[in-house]
């Protein structure tokens, strides 16, 4: 199973790989990373459909931000499950990103064993 982190912190990709060393070694799990909207969307398209079941993007990304990538995602690859990730867990994010059609929304920093466990869930 491949799944995309989108975050414009490259420090990002570090804590994801060291969080999930267990699963990408045991269960079959890819991470895939991107550090824009716009990367996360040349990823997708990338094969049709996309290899890419999950997406967990960050809310407050320069350029597109991961609303914006939320609402491409649903009309594009509906079949593709977003949860958001934000800094500020305030309702106005975690209504707007549930509203707009995210599984789930996380605030940082990331509580992995929530993380691994929606993961699991949609497994």
């Amino acid at each position: 199973m491949k799944i995309l982190i989108v975050d414009d912190e490259k420090d990002v990709e570090m804590l994801f790989r060291q969080k999930f060393r267990k699963e990408t070694k045991n269960e079959n799990l890819e991470l895939v990373f991107a550090f824009s909207g716009k990367e996360a969307l040349q990823i997708l398209e990338e094969s049709d459909p996309p290899n890419v079941v999950y997406v967990f993007s960050d809310i407050n990304m320069p350029g597109m931000t991961g609303l914006e990538l939320l609402e491409i995602i649903i009309k594009k690859f509906p079949q593709i499950k977003v949860s958001m990730i934000s800094a500020y867990g305030d309702t106005e994010n975690y209504n707007k990103a549930i509203n707009s059609g995210a599984k789930e929304f996380f605030t940082k920093p990331i509580d992995f064993v929530s993380l691994k466990q929606e993961i699991r869930n949609y497994l």
